[in-house]
């Protein structure tokens, strides 16, 4: 049986940097595989984890954002991480690790959505229904995930990975996650003006079309802060640690050089 919160690491152990690696949801801790192996992050130890529920892993403890963040921000700390790099769902659980005090440092937020609205309506409508009528709706969407994975720009060897993951995903389990994950967002909150205010280096990252957006009030706030620095990637990419490894290690680069900044 496979444990939570499975680990992927690379790099030396005794590395000076570290970084915690949180996968999107629906993937696996192996869908960093091309970011860990970039040139760019050479030296610097690389933990990745699988969230419980995602790609078949155990559903086990408290999956709502605020129990994900506490437990990942334990994983930071035994692992002496030194920057957190979340996608989409794995992005929302490290803003909560930096605004929730589990986690000090920055942050690289890769498709995050900070509202409900910035979340795509198909996958809201179909939690929505799937809460109403069942887990089916849910379940039809993950025969559709690999086939959208099948057109990703990401070499054979990792897609079939990609795809493999995404087909080891349960509705039930993700109607567990996916409840709170949206009630997260629905919160009276204005995450971005907190971001904003936590004095830590964030990068906010999105390509042109993909996985999470901003709203333009939440772009004009993260863009005049001084600690943010909002990226957009050219053109359509939906799994960005899978199509853009190169820049997402970049980035990733970007922060580590930024940890004398926080210390």
């Amino acid at each position: 049986m496979r444990e939570a919160w499975e680990l992927l690491t690379a790099g030396p152990d005794d590395a000076e940097r570290a970084v915690l690696l949180l996968p999107g949801g629906a993937n696996a801790a192996r869908s960093f595989d091309l970011v860990m192996a970039e040139p760019a992050l050479a030296g610097v130890r690389l933990v990745a984890t699988t969230l419980p529920g995602m790609a078949g892993a155990p559903l086990v403890g408290d999956v709502s954002v605020p129990g994900l963040a506490h437990r990942a921000g334990e994983l930071a700390k035994l692992h002496r991480c030194d920057v957190v790099v979340g996608f989409s769902h794995g992005a929302t659980v490290a803003v909560e690790m930096l605004l929730g005090g589990h986690f000090h440092g920055p942050v690289v937020l890769l498709g995050i959505s900070l509202t409900t609205e910035d979340e795509a309506g198909f996958f809201r409508a179909v939690v929505s229904a799937s809460q109403k009528v069942g887990r089916w709706p849910m379940a039809a969407l993950f025969k559709l995930l690999p086939l959208m994975a099948r057109s990703a720009k990401t070499p054979d060897p990792h897609k079939r990975e990609l795809i493999e993951d995404l087909k080891q995903n349960r509705a039930g389990d993700a109607l567990r996650l996916l409840g709170p994950y949206l009630d997260y967002l629905a919160a009276d909150c204005d995450y971005a003006a907190e971001l904003a205010a936590s004095g830590c280096p964030v990068w906010v990252v999105h390509a042109e079309k993909g996985d999470g957006s901003l709203s333009a009030a939440e772009r004009a706030t993260l863009e005049a802060a001084s600690n943010v620095t909002v990226v957009t990637i050219p053109g359509a990419v939906f799994f960005l640690p899978d199509e853009a490894p190169q820049q997402t290690a970049a980035l990733v680069a970007d922060a580590l050089a930024q940890v004398k900044w926080t210390g």
